[in-house]
């Protein structure tokens, strides 16, 4: 079985800003999406969180340009209703975590990758960084 991973927001930013010291680490974790060894989903509401972020230092067209290349690595898990009242009946006690949490539960994810694992304390799924699951498969 292929793991399927759901990437939180701040390891997308960590690639796609090629931020140090993260980068490294969930670079390899997209060579292996590439490789197709490994499914990567990400939320629909990641998006425009990222381009927002990224755009105070990049242009438009080169933060679009970097999102079309992650899109073609990873899947996205939509934001609908019953998403939105999963997190709002959680004990999540961040929102955005909650809705993160369940559009991985939503896409069948079997590992949840963030450098936050303190704030997914109520997650059913493994919490881990990417160096985190790097070494649980082994790869140096």
């Amino acid at each position: 079985m292929i793991p399927k991973l759901f990437i939180d927001t701040n390891i997308m930013l960590d690639l796609l800003g090629e931020r140090v010291p993260y980068y490294e680490s969930i670079a390899r974790v997209a060579t292996l999406a590439d490789k197709g060894k490994i499914k990567m989903v990400v939320s629909a509401f990641s998006y425009p969180t990222v381009y927002y972020l990224l755009r105070k230092f990049e242009s438009s067209e080169k933060v679009k340009e970097k999102l079309r290349k992650f899109r073609i690595i990873s899947e996205v898990s939509a934001l609908d209703e019953i998403t939105i009242e999963k997190g709002l009946a959680s004990d999540f006690i961040d929102f955005e975590d909650a809705l993160q949490y369940h559009c991985a539960l939503k896409a069948d994810c079997n590992i949840l990758l963030t450098r936050n694992a303190k704030d997914f304390k109520e997650s059913t799924i493994p919490v881990m960084s990417a160096d985190e699951f790097l070494q649980s498969i082994k790869i140096k």
